[in-house]
């Protein structure tokens, strides 16, 4: 096209819009693609569609930008074909202008006017003067002054030739306009091939999590069905079903955590169990103990009517409360309320904590008694979704970090939390109070009878 600066600088810009996609698209299609693992998961269907959308304009852009570019060198070419069949001198000049820092001189110059004049030059700018093929609106287009109309009417002509394929164009007999013509139409089926490779997994994930559940669902029913469950009994294992996988999503908490690292592992499990300091002796405890009873804590769900706790059964875990509402009535059948943060079976706590704990010398302290019983009835008034302790896991805990225990202010916590504690003081204090009653009264028998004698 020649060997002029502008030519140069146009043919620079260019290579530079066409070589700047190369690493972004080198980054950004595996991960458009699913394949980087540093990439993201897109589960929603609002974010498969707006990434998809991004790209599209993304794309659009590239094709538009490179529409409009390609159809200024067209009609570079055109003025120049018109350059070469006349007999203008300076008609180079004033087709590239560089800057247009000499547009003042070429008004004073004849020659100016007759450029200006010349039938071929001014065929260029119309739709039979060149061959401009899928170029000629782009032609029309720099005749605007407004640069934000060429730009988005670019982009609009890029977004249109990628949804339509470039189904609507015909491009002249160019080999370059052909070219880019065909890498519209690569670049289409790209983008659709991606799109749809992106919804079907979409679907299928969440196929895969509907086939999860009805399989679920059906070995629930062939298990009861073949151990002749009433249907009572039935209704309410659907139901605990239901409740448990509208809960978990149908994600098992503990296979993910398992595949985190173990200081991440730990700073989740302080973020979610979080609560377990509502406990007063939780407050006491030293964080290594903590963390070991969170990483022991599993999720459970409950349905409504459903005995966490029962009056004279065993206590054998602690529940804390994520959602729903419990009630805990006692033997005085007084109601307390226990809601979400709240925590019940706090007594199988200090009950292990007891026979952890250890004197000053050094020595564990034996005290008497066989498994915790509960005073209390707790049940669901809600479906509840909770974190359970059980007694085993409770019990080697404070067995592994019995020197832990050995602090005053847990030593003290756990002698006034403790029921064993508070019965032998009660019983301590009948003992006293009897005894002291027992002396008054001899006191107050033995003043008349010494009266009586001293008057004889």
């Amino acid at each position: 096209m020649g060997a002029t600066g502008a030519n140069y600088a146009k043919n620079l810009l260019r290579a530079a819009i066409l070589v700047q996609y190369i690493p972004r698209l080198y980054r950004f299609l595996p991960l458009l693609a699913g394949q980087s693992p540093t990439g993201f998961i897109f589960e929603s269907a609002w974010a498969n569609f707006v990434i998809n959308l991004l790209t599209f304009v993304l794309a659009s852009h590239v094709v538009g930008s490179c529409w409009y570019l390609f159809g200024l060198q067209r009609v570079n070419q055109c003025l120049r074909d018109a350059c070469h069949g006349s007999n203008i001198t300076r008609c180079m000049e004033f087709i590239d202008c560089g800057h247009g820092n000499d547009f003042g001189e070429f008004e004073n110059d004849p020659t100016w006017d007759q450029w200006k004049n010349n039938n071929d030059a001014i065929a260029c700018f119309g739709q039979a003067g060149f061959a401009y093929g899928i170029y000629q609106n782009a032609v029309d287009l720099t005749t605007h002054q407004n640069v934000i109309t060429r730009y988005v009417y670019s982009l609009f002509w890029g977004f249109q030739q990628i949804s339509t394929l470039a189904g609507n164009q015909v491009p002249s007999y160019f080999v370059w306009e052909v070219l880019f013509t065909m890498a519209i139409i690569g670049v289409g089926l790209l983008l659709f091939a991606l799109l749809i490779g992106n919804m079907q997994n979409f679907l299928q994930a969440l196929g895969r999590r509907r086939l999860e559940m009805s399989l679920r669902r059906r070995d629930v029913e062939q298990w009861m069905s073949h151990r002749r469950l009433p249907e009572e009994l039935r209704r309410l294992v659907r139901e605990a079903e239901r409740f448990s996988w509208a809960a978990t999503r149908g994600v098992n908490e503990e296979m993910l955590m398992e595949n985190l690292p173990e200081d991440l592992q730990r700073d989740i499990r302080r973020h979610l169990f979080k609560f377990v300091k509502k406990v007063r002796i939780f407050q006491l405890l030293d964080e290594p103990i903590i963390d070991a009873i969170c990483e022991r804590l599993r999720t459970k769900t409950y349905i409504k009517g459903s005995k966490i706790l029962c009056r004279g059964g065993l206590v054998d875990k602690m529940v804390f409360i994520i959602r729903g509402k419990m009630e805990s009535i006692g033997e005085d059948l007084t109601v307390l309320p226990l809601l979400e943060g709240d925590v019940c079976g706090e007594e199988l706590l200090t009950w292990c904590l007891e026979h952890s704990s250890v004197n000053k010398d050094g020595r564990r302290i034996r005290i008497p008694g066989h498994r915790l019983l509960s005073n209390r009835l707790v049940r669901c008034l809600t479906n509840v979704e909770a974190f359970v302790l059980r007694a085993a896991d409770l019990e080697e805990v404070t067995s592994l970090f019995a020197r832990f225990l050995r602090s005053p202010r847990v030593q003290g916590a756990i002698r006034y939390e403790s029921p064993y504690w508070r019965g032998l003081a009660a019983r301590r204090i009948q003992v006293a109070w009897r005894y002291r009653k027992k002396r008054l009264s001899r006191a107050d028998d033995s003043s008349p009878s010494r009266n009586f004698s001293s008057r004889f």
